[in-house]
Order: C-alpha cells, then sequence, then structure tokens
C-alpha cells in the first residue's frame, strides 16, 4: 500500500489536468480514457472549476482524495461528458 508521504509527494509533482481529466474522460492519476476498453468504474475524487475530477476506484482514488471510493458524489455519465467536452466544457 502507498504510505502517506507518497501519496502527499504525488499530489505535489502532478502536472496540469489535460482537457480530457478536466471533462471527466481520462483518470486524473493514471490517465486510462474511459470513453475506450473495458468499463472502469470510476469515481469523483476532487473538483477544479465546478468540474469533477474522476479516478479509477481504488489506488487511483486513494491518490487523488484519500479514499478508495473517492467523495461521496456519483460521476455524471460518461455520455453527458463527452457532450460536455465536445461543446467546450460548458
Amino acid at each position: 500500500m502507498y504510505s502517506q508521504d507518497s501519496i502527499s509527494g504525488r499530489r505535489r509533482g502532478r502536472p496540469e489536468p489535460t482537457p480530457e481529466v478536466l471533462s471527466g474522460l481520462a483518470c486524473l492519476i493514471c490517465g486510462t480514457d474511459y470513453r475506450t476498453g473495458p468499463d472502469p468504474e470510476p469515481v469523483v475524487a476532487s473538483h477544479k472549476d465546478d468540474k469533477q475530477l474522476l479516478a479509477c476506484r481504488g489506488t487511483c482514488a486513494r491518490m487523488a482524495s484519500g479514499s478508495v471510493d473517492g467523495l461521496d458524489e456519483t460521476p455524471l455519465p460518461l455520455a453527458e461528458r463527452v457532450r460536455r467536452h465536445g461543446s467546450g466544457g460548458s
């Protein structure tokens, strides 16, 4: 398991989120694209500019939010996230 120091160091060293991460289409930590492959179970890990930032349930969620289940909030449906990404994110 990851130590608190490791998690904190990862948070400090993380670059700015990509447009896909800001739209909820990719994991905040590992970059998994939720539009492709088997359906991973993303959870809301944090917010930025009133947008949900998602992470894969488990280690990525713990690294992003401190909890393997993320925040107690339901992510927007994938179709809605794709639509908002295509329209500029409003």
